[in-house]
């Protein structure tokens, strides 16, 4: 297998090694048969997956840090998080020093809305210099969304795990079950059945999507899955995965958050150079008592309005009016 380096903000180089996600002869025999049955037009579809998966070929990046990143900005960033940062930081060490594959644990992480969830696993997929896809389950009507639905139904397609393998770059994309306790239990098929075999790693080597029908690895992908209440989610798949508590951070971890937020935010656009370099004590205590997913919103209503007014610094009147119907975030005492 050959190596190469792909360049990642603020981890450094990361090892690349190719992996096969799939076996070009199983995609040429699947073409082959369906020409034989001469109803290419039938299934155009399902052709011209199988002629991009020829086309694209079946290797892709399976990425690792170069060495045990640097973590403690994640650790400022997330502090409510530190337990599922320490289990990252185990596997990345593992992976370290030897030509093993990055292996991560699937993970749950169970917590009320608006504390982070997805916000961790995009900035996992940045540390790991990787891809994120999102698998909302709350909003799925149908039990294909993973695993694709078979090419005999009328607008049938592949699954989000097919897409994130074939499609993408990556062997060990992150790919992220969101609100997986969401899941319909009224849909004509299990919409976590799929998870039974993708949250093993043998089994995953040889993941079948309904749509293609054809043998695809997944056995590197980084699963995070999210969730209000375990009780909703079957036993055999929680016992595939390590569950982490995440509570709502403290006050004083809110304004840490509400700090980073907005020194990402000056920092990443070029309006940022004309604003404070930090918020103001009183601008970090109103934004802290927000969801960290209502901060950055709250932010940018802020610094839209310092910015009428020609000020460099936000003032709280600045800052969207909270309450009217919305919750906010709880401490605990």
């Amino acid at each position: 297998m050959s190596t190469t380096s792909l360049a990642v903000p603020s981890v450094g180089l990361p090892i690349a090694r190719m992996r096969n996600v799939f076996r070009e002869d199983d995609v040429e025999r699947k073409l082959a048969k369906l020409q034989s049955q001469g109803n290419e037009r039938e299934h155009e579809s399902l052709r011209s997956t199988y002629e991009r998966m020829l086309e694209r070929g079946p290797q892709r990046f399976a990425v690792k840090p170069s060495g045990v990143p640097d973590m403690a900005p994640l650790y400022e960033q997330l502090p409510n998080f530190d337990a599922a940062l320490d289990d990252v930081k185990r596997h990345v060490a593992l992976a370290q020093d030897s030509q093993d594959h990055l292996e991560v644990t699937p993970m749950l992480l169970l917590g009320p809305p608006g504390v982070g969830k997805t916000h961790f696993a995009h900035k996992l997929a940045e540390l790991l210099g990787t891809t994120m896809s999102l698998v909302p389950m709350s909003s799925m009507t149908a039990g294909w969304l993973l695993s694709g639905s078979s090419s005999q139904w009328k607008g049938a397609k592949p699954g989000k795990v097919f897409e994130a393998l074939v499609d993408g770059q990556y062997a060990n994309p992150v790919i992220v079950v969101d609100e997986i306790d969401k899941a319909s239990a009224d849909a004509q098929y299990d919409p976590l059945g799929a998870l039974y075999s993708l949250l093993e790693h043998d089994t995953a080597q040889r993941f079948v999507d309904e749509f293609a029908e054809v043998p695809i690895d997944a056995s590197q992908v980084i699963w995070i899955t999210t969730a209000n209440d375990e009780r909703a989610i079957p036993e055999p798949i929680l016992n595939r995965m390590n569950v982490f508590q995440i509570e709502p951070p403290s006050p004083e971890a809110a304004r840490q958050i509400a700090r980073q937020i907005y020194q990402n935010l000056r920092r990443e656009h070029d309006w940022g150079r004309l604003f404070a370099e930090a918020p103001s004590d009183d601008v970090l205590d109103q934004l802290a008592t927000l969801a960290p997913r209502e901060m950055r919103r709250a932010l940018m209503t802020g610094f839209g309005n310092a910015r009428l007014e020609r000020r460099e610094a936000i003032e709280v009147r600045d800052l969207p009016k909270t309450g009217h119907g919305k919750s906010r975030i709880g401490f605990l005492e």
